[in-house]
């Protein structure tokens, strides 16, 4: 069985649920025992009642479609394993994990067509961070709103304009690349490479202009990617926080204090800038980026050498003439333009207080 194959024959009892969960637009599809399989659509889980809950033999047949032996062992020796397959022109990257004792996975589902930023709704900026050769640009967010996406827009507008060299490291691959103008390298933690780390500093041999690390997950990965982005490499990464500022004080936060001054320097001579996006439910259906914007120009720079974060939003605030935007203020332009509700709006909201006031 090979489950890169699109032939829903390949998939006889998985390919009603994943064609239902691509007919759908979902954007995750979970299979646990005890429960009907649940479509996440416009960040809503939704049951597919069509569907009898699932038995044990029912997900492990699912299961066994879909994974090789290999990926099942160790699951059964209670490990959680990480792959993509490919289903009618759709990549699922999934997650097969245990719970309560029974084996559950959660699928998301990726389309093979990278969008564009302006397709994708994304602020402008993208289109100066994706014309630096040099510095780290990291995208935040929860999980599950569109980081991984907005990454791979920006590889792929480099890939169709730049001559450069591009290596992704990810665990595991999601977005597919054709090489266009750059020839794209695409690294799978645990099949290509061991690990982040490893891959790192392989990377460093291997010719690049690009690196796009999946995560920054542990201080060694957020080390090496400070590294290259000081050493002549533009480094896009993802970090699950909420703010640009509270990005800056995780970065720092993850080392121990006598070094903590040397990263601040360290990251504000490298730093390009932080997206933080989330994707709002909107009024007529589908979802909306809502993305805050730090650029690092020399007061946000300053700020971070001087351990002033807390000041960050300030600079944000007072610098809209530079592309630069807090996330409150986006959130009350998708208000006042009736594209989502108050109510949505204030669930992502960094100060809900202040959301109200810019509303009312």
């Amino acid at each position: 069985m090979d489950p890169t194959q699109n032939d829903s024959s390949q998939f006889p009892a998985f390919s009603r649920l994943l064609e239902l969960a691509i007919s759908k637009g979902a954007s995750d599809l979970h299979v646990v025992v005890g429960s009907h399989p649940l479509l996440r659509i416009d960040g809503r889980l939704l049951p597919v009642t069509s569907e009898p809950p699932l038995t044990l033999d029912k997900v492990n047949s699912l299961l066994s479609e879909i994974a090789k032996p290999e990926i099942l062992e160790k699951v059964k020796a209670k490990t959680e394993v990480d792959f993509s397959f490919e289903f009618a022109n759709t990549r699922f990257r999934t997650n097969i994990y245990s719970q309560k004792d029974l084996p559950a996975a959660s699928l998301r589902l990726i389309s093979s067509k990278v969008k564009t930023y302006t397709e994708l709704g994304l602020p402008p900026i993208v289109e100066f961070f994706t014309s630096q050769s040099q510095g780290l640009v990291i995208i935040t967010g929860p999980t599950g709103h569109g980081k991984s996406t907005t990454l791979a827009s920006m590889v792929q507008k480099i890939n169709a304009e730049r001559r450069e060299h591009i290596i992704t490291i990810e665990d595991p691959i999601e977005y597919l690349f054709q090489s266009e103008k750059s020839l794209v390298s695409q690294r799978e933690v645990g099949t290509d490479t061991q690990s982040f780390p490893a891959a790192l500093r392989s990377a460093l041999r291997e010719d690049p202009n690009v690196i796009l690390i999946g995560e920054m997950r542990d201080l060694e990965t957020i080390e090496s990617a400070l590294t290259m982005a000081e050493t002549g490499h533009l480094v896009l990464t993802t970090l699950h926080t909420n703010s640009a500022a509270q990005t800056v004080d995780r970065i720092v936060g993850v080392f121990p204090a006598y070094q903590q001054q040397q990263i601040r320097s360290q990251l504000a001579s490298v730093l390009l800038g932080v997206m933080s996006q989330r994707l709002i439910p909107k009024i007529s259906g589908g979802r909306v980026v809502a993305a805050e914007v730090m650029i690092a120009n020399p007061a946000i720079r300053t700020l971070i050498r001087d351990n002033k974060i807390y000041q960050i939003p300030n600079v944000i605030q007072t610098s809209a003439s530079e592309g630069m935007i807090l996330l409150d203020k986006v959130l009350a332009e998708l208000i006042s333009r009736g594209e989502v509700s108050l109510e949505d709006a204030l669930t992502w909201s960094i100060s809900p207080k202040s959301l109200k006031m810019m509303v009312y």
